[in-house]
């Protein structure tokens, strides 16, 4: 079976054709970094206008690159959910006269499952594992049961932990996109020179829940109180220090989580899975099975759509052709009925 996966639902326009759920064919990115970067964020209503602009193109060349014509195509599928709502519309438009064209199924996919999934294309995992979904719109830890059965065990009670990088990064001007120049900065700098704190929860909250508001106020507004004054004040000093407390918090609700429910397997998603030093201490996890997606699987792309749709497909499971673009999580436990 061969599945047509479009994912257009922030800036990244990506098209993947990919065979039996696991043969990735082809995985075109276009990314829009350029054209955000002079704003050091994505403007809503650029992105979707590019999309409109490129998809057809993008599409093309997927289907080019795979060695394919548009008739070996089984089934066209789309990330809907949850994301931009005109950036998600192109795409779901697209895909709905597409498949429509082909007269093959459709169906909509949800892009926090995707991402949760896409190791899994590269490194099959036995059910149920922890799931950790880390990036610029989502942190969510889970325990992941079934391709579609994933049960909420924590999640941001405020910031997610890319949301945090991107503002700690724009506001000292790092670069953009913020996780990446934060990473490359960290390298050269000293973890230590900076001893942020990380948050106090209050009683009652959710004991995986993690809060990464408090750290980027103390990084942006109040550095001077965290700062040990026989380090240098650097840009390398303050990434390294920021990232460096950013990722225990997170590492700290897993460790606990992988111990409450006694699962030995983990399997992370998200861009910010791309951070050097989440996997270093993720990989070192003792007795614990860590699978992650390749780099071009953490960002966004139409193989993590393209793979778990194929799933669903073997289920029989498709949408009809009113499927719509939503720009809010579904619940969680399961997508369909």
């Amino acid at each position: 079976m061969i599945v047509l996966g479009i994912e257009t639902s922030c800036d990244e326009c990506s098209v993947a054709v990919v065979r039996d759920g696991f043969d990735i064919l082809s995985n075109e990115i276009a990314t829009q970094i350029k054209q955000h970067t002079p704003y050091q964020g994505v403007v809503p209503e650029l992105a979707s206008r590019l999309h409109t602009e490129w998809i057809s193109s993008v599409v093309s060349n997927a289907v080019e690159k795979a060695g394919i014509s548009f008739d070996d195509i089984d089934a066209v599928s789309v990330t809907n959910r949850p994301g931009l709502l005109g950036a998600l519309l192109v795409g779901v438009n697209f895909a709905k006269g597409f498949a429509s064209a082909l007269n093959v199924p459709l169906i909509g996919i949800d892009h926090i499952r995707a991402h949760l999934y896409a190791s899994q294309i590269e490194k099959p995992m036995e059910y149920p594992y922890l799931g950790v979904l880390v990036s610029g719109g989502h942190t969510v830890i889970c325990k992941v049961n079934g391709f579609d059965d994933l049960e909420v065990l924590g999640t941001t009670i405020d910031d997610a932990i890319g949301e945090a990088f991107d503002k700690v990064s724009k506001h000292y001007g790092f670069g953009y996109p913020g996780g990446v120049a934060i990473d490359r900065l960290a390298q050269k700098g000293n973890p230590n020179a900076f001893l942020f704190p990380g948050p106090s929860l209050h009683k009652g909250e959710h004991p995986y829940d993690v809060s990464y508001s408090g750290l980027k106020t103390a990084v942006i507004n109040q550095l001077d109180q965290f700062w040990d004054k026989k380090s240098e004040k650097s840009p390398e000093n303050i990434a390294a220090s920021f990232q460096r407390t950013a990722v225990h918090i997170l590492m700290k609700r897993i460790r606990k989580a992988l111990e409450d429910t006694q699962l030995n397997r983990l399997a992370a998603g998200g861009g910010v899975a791309a951070n050097s030093l989440l996997r270093e201490q993720l990989s070192s996890l003792e007795g614990v099975d860590v699978a992650f997606p390749s780099m071009k699987l953490c960002t966004d792309n139409g193989a993590m759509i393209a793979g778990l749709a194929y799933r669903y497909l073997k289920e029989g499971v498709s949408s009809d052709f009113h499927l719509t673009a939503s720009a809010r999580v579904n619940a969680f436990k399961h997508s369909y009925p």
